[in-house]
């Protein structure tokens, strides 16, 4: 079994990339795979609708969009899917939209590719604006007919600066039962 995260943040090495890596730990003991993507900072192109992804079905974006496109071969080929960002004006970063868009249009137009996957987002917050942020990634996940797993709260933790996640405990135990619940659902989904 695999999951891929994606980190819309463009600090690399910042407060979503400290949750994602949260989350990878308890994976990792649990003998699934993972595999980060850094996707904030990075030239990515919103969809147009332009269609040529249904029409070609290709599995493909068709503006350029290389990066988006390596993405969603990676959404396609991972049992599980985690979305990583910081609030940004109370909702998702633009290339974690951008990733939303393309890659919704293109799944479920070429035969809904993520049905059935386990998806979740983690959210890094200063201060306001977690709980949209949180739905705009929930939304994308039960559009695509994908299971969502619960936690003890909703995925997010808070911090200005980086590290600052680390010192929200209650945060960072909710990012880790969320992986230990993404996990158990993987395993009884592969079991079946």
């Amino acid at each position: 079994m695999k999951v891929v995260a994606f980190n819309g943040s463009p600090r690399r090495n910042g407060n979503t990339s400290i949750l994602i890596e949260e989350t990878f730990k308890i994976f990792q003991s649990e003998g699934i795979e993972t595999e980060v993507v850094q996707l904030g900072n990075k030239p990515v192109h919103g969809c147009t609708a332009c269609g040529k992804c249904r029409e070609i079905q290709d599995r493909k974006c068709h503006i350029k969009n290389d990066l988006l496109n390596i993405c969603i071969e990676k959404m396609i080929e991972a049992d599980g899917i985690i979305l990583g960002t910081p609030v940004y004006f109370a909702d998702v970063s633009t290339e974690i939209k951008a990733l939303i868009d393309v890659a919704g249009y293109v799944t479920r137009g070429n035969g809904h590719l993520l049905k059935r996957k386990v998806g979740a987002g983690v959210i890094s917050v200063r201060r306001g604006g977690a709980l949209p942020t949180f739905d705009t990634m929930n939304r994308f996940f039960l559009i695509n007919q994908m299971i969502v797993p619960g936690s003890s709260y909703w995925n997010f933790a808070f911090g200005k600066n980086q590290g600052d996640v680390l010192q929200d405990e209650e945060g960072i135990n909710t990012i880790r039962t969320l992986a230990e619940n993404m996990s158990w659902l993987m395993k009884k989904l592969q079991a079946d």
